[in-house]
């Protein structure tokens, strides 16, 4: 099977009907479709959420069902926490693609997925062939839009920043992945979980460092704007200038907040012009009503019903023009951040990642195979985890080297990668660090 790749066979792979959606693309710190600037118009889709899970996309009659309903509401984006690597999805992404929807994609499922509370050795093997699966499948339609490397690992503790390493490690090898197997280069970035303590130093490390480490993007979740509410009651005003030096497109992966009446007043502010120079649009929290209770319709015996809510975003969606021209996004938006200082909320000492675990190189050249689906056993303690630290640029997906089997002869974790007992440094030795000098004042 070597030399073969996924690109060789997608000619092929979507039944022969042509695409109707442009792949989007990033240019400074925007995305693209074709010329015209894109901003993600979009909904939070998980029918059944995270204690059922099933894949919305496999199943022609659900997906008819409820993209009739995404056409009413007017959104051009829907993202999927967890899909069946297994299944056939060219019928249901055909639908998408016809009713001019992108999809945003989780790569992780719960069994495969870094785990919080012990990082290192669920980054094995094992975990990386699944989601080289999903990449397979999904690289070939043109209105994927997006994978996630990773959502909400880390939270809003100190110690669950020990995790970020990993992921930006799986960041850098889905890239790598992409260009090996000459997959088409889907933007990859993290989600990030509502949390003021570290989301700016989350957003720096993902954008510091080399070209092949680097995300492309990068989202976070916001329940800030709690109707009724305005631009700066809901503190996006302080948002907007802290991302306005980041070089990378910045959208919200979930938006929202159900404490009062849901009127959707966030909308028209996100895509003004007072934001869209920053943003790029977000996602609405959720499609399905759940045990959260942010739901836009009710699902019962394969029937959908309108909740209140529905009707409210689409009015919000209908009266909420994007913002003219442009946006006023950057097209010469810089380059890398400065990396985060280890401090009272950032445990990382530096940006060093652990390389790509041994067993898992293999696939690089190879490719991964067929996916496990949703009947996997799971990945966590499955496989072998790295035993080095990898070389700055040892990965393809950036301007660094095309060899992604670099690393150190290092037999225990990378350095700059904390294992727990290390996470009782003294508060007193640790550097402090301002945004400032995370985005730079100059990104030139």
């Amino acid at each position: 099977m070597k030399g073969f790749t996924i690109a060789a066979a997608a000619a092929t792979a979507f039944s022969g009907v042509q695409a109707a959606l442009p792949a989007v693309t990033i240019k400074g710190n925007a995305f693209f479709a074709g010329s015209e600037r894109f901003y993600i118009r979009g909904l939070d889709y998980q029918p059944g959420g995270s204690s059922d899970l099933e894949d919305p996309i496999a199943e022609p009659d659900v997906c008819k069902r409820d993209i009739a309903k995404f056409k009413e509401l007017g959104v051009n984006a829907v993202r999927i926490y967890t899909v069946d690597n297994s299944a056939s999805h060219d019928t249901c992404m055909k639908l998408l693609d016809d009713a001019g929807i992108y999809l945003i994609l989780d790569v992780n499922s719960p069994l495969y997925s870094i785990n919080r509370e012990d990082p290192r050795p669920s980054y094995n093997e094992v975990y990386l062939q699944n989601i080289f699966a999903t990449m397979d499948i999904f690289s070939k339609y043109s209105n994927t839009l997006a994978f996630f490397s990773g959502n909400e690992v880390i939270n809003e503790t100190r110690a669950s920043t020990e995790t970020a390493p990993y992921v930006k490690a799986v960041t850098r090898d889905m890239k790598t992945y992409q260009v090996k197997q000459k997959l088409r280069k889907v933007p990859i970035g993290y989600s990030a979980t509502d949390v003021e303590s570290n989301r700016y130093e989350t957003a720096a490390f993902f954008n510091c460092g080399t070209d092949d480490e680097r995300s492309d993007f990068f989202a976070f979740n916001d329940y800030s704007w709690c109707d009724p509410s305005d631009y700066k009651t809901a503190g996006w005003d302080a948002k907007v200038e802290k991302f306005s030096n980041y070089s990378l497109p910045v959208f919200l992966s979930e938006h929202g907040c159900n404490k009062n009446t849901r009127t959707f007043g966030d909308v028209k502010s996100l895509y003004s012009s007072t934001m869209t120079g920053v943003y790029s649009g977000g996602l609405v929290y959720e499609y399905s009503q759940e045990s959260s209770d942010y739901g836009l319709v009710n699902i019962k015996n394969g029937k959908v019903t309108e909740r209140p809510d529905f009707d409210a975003l689409k009015k919000a969606y209908k009266g909420t023009p994007n913002a003219s021209g442009d946006g006023g996004y950057r097209p010469n938006a810089g380059g890398p951040s400065e990396c985060p200082a280890s401090s009272k909320d950032w445990l990382p000492e530096n940006d060093d990642l652990p390389a790509i675990p041994e067993k898992a190189k293999k696939y690089l050249d190879n490719g991964a195979g067929k996916g496990v689906g949703l009947e996997g056993s799971g990945s966590q303690t499955a496989g072998t985890p790295s035993t080095g630290t990898a070389k700055k640029g040892s990965g393809a997906g950036g301007s660094g080297t095309n060899s992604s089997s670099d690393s150190t002869d290092s037999d225990s974790a990378a350095p700059g990668l904390h294992i727990p007992e290390f996470s009782m440094l003294p508060l007193a030795c640790i550097a402090a660090v301002t945004i400032s000098s995370l985005f730079g004042a100059s990104l030139l």
